[in-house]
């Protein structure tokens, strides 16, 4: 075999590939508690990328101060391409514009690596919404003739649910109090046992409660029906066409992290993300795959930052801790 030839096959190995990865171990940070879908994913992505891009792979939960805790543990990380942050949006997209002091900023102290999931939210009904009320029209109906019980749960406040519920309140003109629970899974207890209408979770929660039949969707806020949910409308065909949001999940870097390391770990990440076992994990969590560049992905941050800066300015929300 010649040399060029031989070269170009031993290029295409999985051992060639493999001396282009780090050799440190690497950690991957979920500012969230262990079990829930953002670490379950970061779990799944890591096998993959063990043995691949690095020969050690961890997760570590960094939890506190909603999410915020692990945010800083990253941003304040060596910028080697061994610490990464595994996040759903809303910490670097809302929360930059719903808590008046935030020690990180989005671009100037992170670099996007890749978005690899987007995970649609769902307005859902539990039995204290009168069962006739089976559209969100009725159910803003419902909620201007019975004032004093339109509360709707969230999973967090100054998170993505919290904001689509005012979204919703401005573009119906109804005023939708918002009760913020620490988790999706409190909300549902609550909403399941009647102590609260209705809740706005991302749909991968809500798959397992709607076998029961004690929880109903009324809408998805998706540019499209969920595939999880086919027979579910959107919020926009629902009569709200502002209201088409779709959250994501993606892996953050610290600020400098060389630019030859960046591109390694977009492409060990995506790599990590076409496996079986991946795409799976991520359809059993409610989560449809998405790739995305580092360059796109900086792009959809932007932007994001930019839509939420007049939602949550009007919203008159400011959280202090």
């Amino acid at each position: 075999m010649k040399r060029r030839a031989f070269l170009l096959v031993l290029a295409a190995t999985p051992w060639a590939r493999a001396q282009t990865t780090t050799t440190k171990p690497v950690r991957i940070i979920v500012p969230f508690p262990a079990g829930g879908g953002t670490d379950v994913l970061a779990r799944l992505i890591a096998e993959k990328l063990r043995g691949n891009y690095a020969p050690s792979v961890i997760v570590e939960n960094r939890v506190g101060a909603s999410g915020r805790t692990g945010v800083e543990a990253v941003k304040n990380a060596e910028p080697d391409g061994t610490t990464l942050l595994f996040t759903p949006d809303f910490l670097m997209t809302v929360y930059p514009h719903s808590f008046r002091k935030l020690s990180y900023d989005p671009l100037a102290d992170f670099v996007p690596i890749a978005l690899i999931a987007r995970s649609g939210l769902a307005l859902a009904a539990g039995p204290a919404l009168p069962p006739e009320v089976k559209t969100v029209r009725e159910y803003v109906d419902w909620a201007r003739a019975n004032a004093k019980r339109a509360f709707y749960a969230t999973t967090s406040a100054g998170g993505t649910p919290h904001f689509v519920g005012v979204m919703l309140a401005r573009d119906s003109g109804v005023e939708l109090s918002p009760v913020h629970y620490k988790g999706g899974a409190p909300a549902l207890q609550d909403l399941i046992g009647g102590q609260i209408p209705v809740s706005i979770n991302p749909i991968g929660e809500l798959l397992p409660q709607l076998q029961g039949g004690k929880v109903r969707v009324l809408a998805v806020t998706s540019a499209q029906r969920s595939k999880f949910l086919p027979d579910v409308p959107t919020m926009a065909e629902s009569g709200f066409p502002n209201i088409v949001i779709s959250p994501w999940l993606g892996f953050f870097a610290p600020a400098k992290t060389p630019q030859d390391l960046i591109k390694r770990l977009a492409n060990g990440v995506t790599d990590a993300t076409q496996h079986k076992e991946s795409m799976l994990g991520m359809l059993k969590l409610g989560m449809e795959p998405a790739a995305m560049s580092p360059i796109a992905f900086r792009e959809i941050v932007r932007q994001d930052l930019e839509r939420w800066a007049p939602v949550v300015k009007a919203s008159g929300f400011s959280a202090e801790d």
